[in-house]
């Protein structure tokens, strides 16, 4: 997905106004986006120093820490929106790291590469890895720990006491709502504490 069409799903999915935690901001285009479209403000934490200097280019207030150390800077409902945008499959605590998400902030928006993508499934067939937009790496030089469906986000989502305001895929720039588990290569997920 284009990365222009991609912040346009999740800016109409974050009230104008907002105060916004980007987890992985990489270089803080989408802060940046959701600043000058819906007048929100926040932060992006981000560990990759080219990335960082990017986000100061654009005016965007970041943070550097790694996402494994948490978020222990940050007080309870400290924001009405955290982002988790393609972050949760390179972390080693998942769980730890949304339960975070749920404590910082009052609402949570996560996406993640859907792995039960139909091409997912039809490489896997085949006895291979797949290799996608979505997922470009080779097995061996993977920067994901670990991938996901829709039906595991929502077990682990139930498992911490989640509660799933919306759901849906992405595919192609174009919001997937019919069998997106099978139809889309991104997975969208908007929550709350339950």
């Amino acid at each position: 997905m284009i990365e222009r069409d991609l912040h346009h799903v999740i800016a109409e999915l974050v009230p104008p106004g907002s105060r916004v935690l980007d987890l992985g901001c990489g270089n803080g285009a989408l802060l940046a986006h959701l600043r000058d479209t819906r007048q929100c403000t926040g932060y992006g934490i981000e560990i990759d120093d080219a990335k960082v200097l990017e986000c100061v280019r654009r005016g965007v207030n970041v943070i550097q820490r790694n996402l494994e150390e948490g978020l222990s800077l940050f007080e309870d409902n400290s924001f009405d929106v955290v982002l988790q945008l393609d972050t949760l499959q390179h972390l080693r605590n998942t769980e730890a790291m949304l339960r975070e998400t749920a404590r910082v902030g009052r609402i949570g928006l996560v996406s993640f590469p859907n792995f039960a993508h139909w091409p997912h499934r039809l490489s896997v067939l085949r006895g291979r890895m797949p290799v996608t937009r979505a997922l470009p790496y080779q097995w061996y030089d993977t920067p994901n720990i670990r991938v996901s469906t829709f039906a595991d986000f929502e077990v682990l989502a139930r498992k911490n006491g989640l509660r799933i305001l919306a759901s849906f895929g992405l595919q192609g720039g174009k919001t997937v709502t019919m069998w997106p588990n099978l139809l889309a290569s991104t997975a969208v997920f908007k929550f709350e504490r339950g």
